[in-house]
């Protein structure tokens, strides 16, 4: 059981976000921190050991944190969570930090091995760590008010000792407010018990992430006045102009009056952005230049992971192509792609193979296109990669909301009147396919096949939207049509002639030993109204929602169905799911994945992992304003294991 000095806490019924705000820091805290630095001279960027150890080769491994003891095999590892000084680009703020750098230490795990994670709290406020992807007992997975209490200042608080039972790339963060946006965060890979199934000769870990000199919780209620607040990209005349030469100038018109009409724009691509952010590779932002070493002709393995608290990323490295091998820290058939986009928490290994002697840019850049990432693969230090011109902001259509009928061509005229605010009432349904089962939380839907298995090589059918259907308040406009888009790179991505990763591409290494159909399927609707920055899931809010219900061993079809406009990388903890993309026994199993607009997305998941695990959007701010429940999975009949959360009588 973990060691926590609290003698007593009340244990809530269900999750109460006001409670996690007694986590954070506040505004006063976060100036009177920042102002102090002002005094500091020559504060350097806070590096691990494993990001200056650039040069480092597979064969003495990544330079990862040193355990406090090793006894057979059990290893046991300490981390600091503190406050320090902190520089971006010449700029000061201070961090929250793990043994005093952003991101924080590797931590190199074993399969097969027992391990104790244990980390002391030095802030003046509570703080957790979730162990991201990890197969854990669940008072160790790290959210507070439910796996347990969070870890008070001054308390130290053990997880484990466990088995490790997984390998593959992972990271590690804060789930307590927005320690995370403040650099709580840190990269975990796990090597295999046996040999990696694709050679490598080097690796590196690229940790993205987003870094602002804003107090996040101001940023949090300058979201909640306005959903454009961060938005500098808006629509320009010039835009417009090029629109009517393209469209004409009624159909351009038309266009912009649909879009102030659903109070939306077809620049809501991020909550924020640059310049609000600077995006860091490896804790460093782009003039740094962080730099991979590599011999010409070795294969170098990368591994990517989106440490971001509310950023997507489209990654690639000009002039090398790259062989995705691994996909939330599980093996998958190789793919041979030019770029890939990153969810926030997601993780991709990929395998590039430069055989020249010079520099390549590693380059992540934003989905909005407002700023990047970038670091260099070199053969020598000092040298640095080209830098690609960043392209073209996309901008949304309706199509790509869901809001043209069954093709993919835009809506007519009339279409456009009856789809503000969601309000479908005027739109004749009488010939659309509305066999979609029930709508709400916790109700089986169409299974599909008889035997409850979708035919490989197959994807759901598109499904028309219930006119009659709504989520109150917290939903300000429902799509027209929901739709797999699994087989789709993501808005401003595929038009330029590179290849790019899509999620019906990834295929198991190896076909499951058990497969079978699903006992009942849940569908969750993600819901949201910009401009009131409220989220949810089937329009209610995290504090105002009852646990799902997951039985001990039941088969459970979890079907997504994003109603916004915007994207969510949803994470569920504890556990896999397998993603049906088509590949039957070979479905690839995924932690996080990132639900489009106006998609439709279905997974398959087991109730082996007992007790309560978070499920929510990754987008931090997303999640603070309520897209989050918890899924309860029971125990066994005769167990009498008790878990830190109670659920509601």
């Amino acid at each position: 059981m973990p060691t926590h000095e609290t003698s007593s806490v009340s244990t809530p019924n269900t999750p109460d976000p006001s409670d996690l705000e007694s986590a954070m820091v506040s505004r006063r805290d976060f100036l009177r921190s920042a102002g102090a630095l002002t005094a500091v001279a020559g504060i350097q960027t806070l590096l691990p050991a494993w990001v200056q150890a650039s040069g480092d080769a597979h064969a003495g491994g990544l330079t990862g944190l040193q355990p406090t003891r090793r006894d057979g095999n059990r290893v046991e590892y300490d981390i600091t969570i503190d406050r320090t000084p902190f520089e971006v680009a010449g700029k000061r703020a201070t961090a929250i930090t793990m043994n005093g750098t952003v991101p924080g230490p590797l931590i190199r795990l074993q399969e097969g091995e027992e391990v104790v994670l244990r980390y002391h709290n030095k802030l003046d406020e509570e703080t957790s760590i979730h162990w991201h992807g990890l197969l854990l007992p669940n008072q160790f997975d790290g959210v507070p008010k439910v796996n347990y209490p969070a870890v008070a200042p001054g308390e130290t608080f053990e997880a484990g000792p466990f088995e490790v039972r997984q390998y593959g790339t992972y990271w590690y963060h804060s789930h307590s407010g927005l320690q995370e946006q403040l650099g709580h965060y840190g990269p975990l890979v796990i090597d295999p018990a046996g040999e990696e199934p694709q050679p490598y000769d080097r690796e590196h870990v690229v940790v993205l992430s987003d870094w602002t000199f804003e107090d996040p919780y101001q940023v949090l209620a300058n979201l909640k006045k306005g959903e454009h607040y961060y938005n500098f990209q808006q629509q320009t005349v010039g835009e417009f102009w090029s629109d009517v030469s393209e469209d004409g100038f009624w159909d351009t018109l038309k266009n912009r009056l649909s879009w102030d009409r659903m109070r939306m724009s077809a620049t809501d691509l991020s909550a924020v952005r640059a310049p609000t952010y600077s995006y860091l590779m490896n804790g460093q932002a782009p003039g740094a230049n962080w730099t991979g070493l590599f011999n010409p002709g070795e294969r170098v393995r990368l591994r990517v992971i989106n440490a971001s608290a509310a950023s997507i990323f489209d990654v690639r490295v000009p002039g090398l192509e790259m062989d995705v091998v691994q996909v939330s820290g599980q093996n998958v058939e190789p793919v041979t792609t030019d770029e890939f986009r990153i969810g926030t928490a997601e993780r991709y290994d990929v395998i590039v193979g430069p055989t020249d002697d010079r520099a390549y840019t590693v380059f992540a850049e934003s989905l909005d296109r407002s700023s990047y990432a970038r670091g260099t693969l070199a053969p020598r230090e000092g040298m640095e990669g080209p830098v690609p011109d960043q392209r073209e902001r996309p901008t949304l259509t309706m199509a790509a909301m869901g809001m043209s009928g069954m093709g993919d061509g835009e809506m007519g005229d009339g279409d456009m009147e009856d789809m503000q605010h969601g309000d479908m009432g005027g739109m004749d349904h009488s010939n659309m396919d509305m066999d979609h089962g029930d709508m709400s939380e916790g109700m089986s839907g169409d299974m599909g096949e008889s035997d409850g298995l979708r035919p490989p090589g197959t994807l759901p059918e598109p499904v028309m939207h219930d006119p009659d259907e709504g989520h109150g308040p917290a939903e300000a406009g429902l799509p027209m049509m929901t739709k797999s888009r699994l087989h789709e790179p993501g808005i401003g991505l595929g038009n330029d002639g590179w290849r790019v990763l899509t999620y019906d591409q990834l295929k198991a290494s190896d076909e499951k030993d058990a497969f079978r159909a699903p006992d009942r399927e849940i569908e969750l609707h993600l819901t949201g109204n910009m401009e009131r920055f409220m989220w949810g899931i089937n329009g209610v809010e995290f504090s105002d929602a009852d646990p799902i219900r997951v039985g001990h061993d039941e088969r459970v079809r979890l079907t997504m169905v994003n109603d916004t406009m915007m994207n969510h990388p949803m994470h569920l903890h504890g556990q896999f799911m397998e993603l049906e993309n088509g590949h039957g026994k070979r479905a690839p199993l995924i932690d996080t994945i990132t639900v489009k607009p106006a998609e439709r997305v279905s997974l398959l998941i087991d109730g082996h992992e007992k007790g309560p695990w978070f499920f929510h959007c990754h987008i931090l701010y997303h999640m603070d304003a309520g897209m989050a429940r918890v899924f309860y999975v029971e125990p066994a009949p005769d167990s009498e294991e008790e878990f830190y959360y109670d659920l509601p009588a």
